[in-house]
């Protein structure tokens, strides 16, 4: 998709990719700070008449793009996010087990959040 333009709205938790003015997909994330800072994903949504066209993939490359920017670690926990990163180690740094334990702690925390 080559008009694709994505936004962050940290304020929201969002990470929005929009063509044409329009949002057509988005990653939810929130931030944690403790054991180390770290976006954590959690959802990946595409709209279905725009599904297939590496929406997903290119909103999950500049997540880690900004983590890497703000010299942050990615904790995913968004399944498409984790397989991504499966697939795409030289971009995406792992995330040690204590990181990924506080980020499902911290969402367990806060059931209303997503």
């Amino acid at each position: 998709m080559r008009d694709l333009v994505i936004r962050d709205d940290r304020a929201a938790g969002r990470l929005d990719a929009l063509s044409g003015g329009e949002v057509v997909g988005r990653i939810e994330y929130f931030v944690l700070d403790s054991p180390e800072r770290a976006l954590v994903p959690v959802h990946t949504i595409v709209e279905p008449a725009h599904e297939g066209q590496g929406i997903a993939g290119a909103l999950a490359r500049e997540l880690y793009g900004i983590a890497a920017r703000e010299q942050s670690a990615v904790a995913p926990l968004c399944p498409y996010v984790v397989k991504w990163a499966e697939r795409h180690p030289d971009e995406a740094p792992p995330a040690g087990q204590t990181l990924l334990t506080a980020a499902k702690d911290w969402l367990a925390e806060h059931p209303g959040r997503f």
